[in-house]
């Protein structure tokens, strides 16, 4: 059963919020990071990517690095737009991203049930990122980025959220890129002591997002030997019916020396071909292939798609298997140049503009894969391909950070 505790949050004031509160510090480049803070003391980027307050090539893994983070963590407690809640709490939180909204709550999860197995993986690590982010963590005494959890969706708490969020909310902002980040503070003992209540008859909980993170997180406790707060690490958990996938598109650099034709007569033989076809599939074991200026709607012959296999029957695994390692000799999409993902946010028409440039002979964009095949092949302790998912909208830094 899951155990989730409140917790005394260092978070925002209201007034400073939006020009604290940023994107997660893997979802940029150093370079796009000191853009994005330029002429913002605030931006919590000097926190969680320090490297922009250092000389442009500083090794992003130097200790300079992370003492200044600790530096700049320090100095936005110091100047008041951070503050530590006096008691334990726990927090809801909302989202609105265009038509979508998803509400989660904010807690601490358990690193021994993470280890145990109680909070489920679906993706593996690297132990660089891994690395990074434990050296963050020990350093800041903090965890400033918190792991995207779901839990599958109960009545009752569906319940509260729904009466929580007509109250008054703490912190209310709008970002830049047109999201809404919205904050409620639950702090009532009874209401707290309900939470953790209805939280430990759920028997698991899944990692949406920040498999790096929680395995840090992990790796801190074991070291620390759950000195302090640090048994238990940052999360947001939302139902997992609120949740938004979207697809995480595959463009390739060359045609492994075939004609267009050639490639063509080759796909003919896994897909039922559609010409001309739609740039976005509608339907799982269907996908959108661009090539030469045209969109092609691909729909995987039956066979290849016959399999009740949890892993086998994603559309990321049927392209891999059948088409990207077979076809266009990329054996292992982890370590080969010549293919790249693209996260679904940027739409089709990135796919377009990166296959016009040159810069890519052709894409295909894919249908996103459910949050119930996440968490059926996390159930079986499976391991989903890499870049499976793109979860939107992104939680942001700095909205909770958890001391240690």
């Amino acid at each position: 059963m899951a155990t989730l505790k409140p917790f005394a949050a260092l978070r925002p004031k209201p007034e400073p919020a939006g020009r604290v509160c940023e994107l997660p510090y893997d979802v940029m480049s150093s370079e796009e990071a000191r853009a994005m803070a330029a002429g913002n003391p605030l931006s919590f980027l000097h926190v969680s990517k320090p490297e922009i307050d250092l000389p442009a090539g500083t090794d992003v893994h130097a200790p300079e690095v992370y003492a200044k983070g600790k530096q700049n963590l320090q100095s936005l407690i110091a100047q008041g737009a951070l503050r530590q809640d006096g008691q334990p709490c726990f927090y809801l939180y909302r989202q609105i991203m265009g038509k979508h909204a998803q509400v989660g709550f904010v807690a601490v999860a358990s690193c021994e049930e993470y280890l145990s197995g109680v909070i489920k993986k679906h993706e593996l690590t690297r132990p660089d990122k891994e690395d990074d982010r434990v050296r963050h963590i020990e350093t800041l005494n903090s965890q400033t980025g918190p792991v995207f959890l779901a839990y599958r969706a109960q009545a009752a708490l569906d319940d509260f959220i729904a009466k929580k969020i007509t109250e008054h909310p703490d912190v209310d902002v709008t970002a830049k890129d047109g999201v809404r980040h919205t904050s409620w503070v639950v702090n009532d003992a009874a209401q707290i002591k309900f939470v953790e209540n209805e939280f430990a008859r759920i028997p698991a909980l899944y990692i949406a997002d920040g498999h790096h993170r929680s395995a840090a997180a992990a790796r801190v406790f074991q070291s620390r030997k759950g000195a302090g707060n640090s048994g238990y690490f940052l999360s947001v958990i939302f139902p997992h019916n609120q949740m938004q996938i979207l697809p995480y598109n595959r463009v390739l650099k060359d045609l492994n020396g075939l004609s267009p034709e050639q490639l063509m007569e080759k796909l003919d033989g896994v897909f039922i071909i559609k010409t001309p076809g739609a740039a976005a599939p509608a339907r799982k074991h269907e996908l959108g292939f661009y090539l030469q200026g045209q969109w092609r709607t691909l729909n995987f012959r039956p066979r290849f798609a016959a399999t009740t296999d949890a892993i086998e029957k994603l559309d990321v695994t049927l392209l891999q298997k059948y088409v990207l390692d077979p076809i266009f000799g990329i054996a292992d999409p982890r370590t080969s140049t010549r293919i790249n993902f693209v996260g679904g946010i940027r739409g089709t028409v990135e796919l377009e503009k990166l296959v016009n440039s040159g810069a890519y002979a052709c894409a295909f964009s894919m249908f996103p894969t459910s949050i119930e095949d996440l968490m059926e092949i996390a159930d079986a302790g499976g391991i989903m391909p890499p870049k499976s998912t793109w979860f939107e909208p992104k939680l942001r830094d700095a909205m909770f950070c958890h001391m240690i």
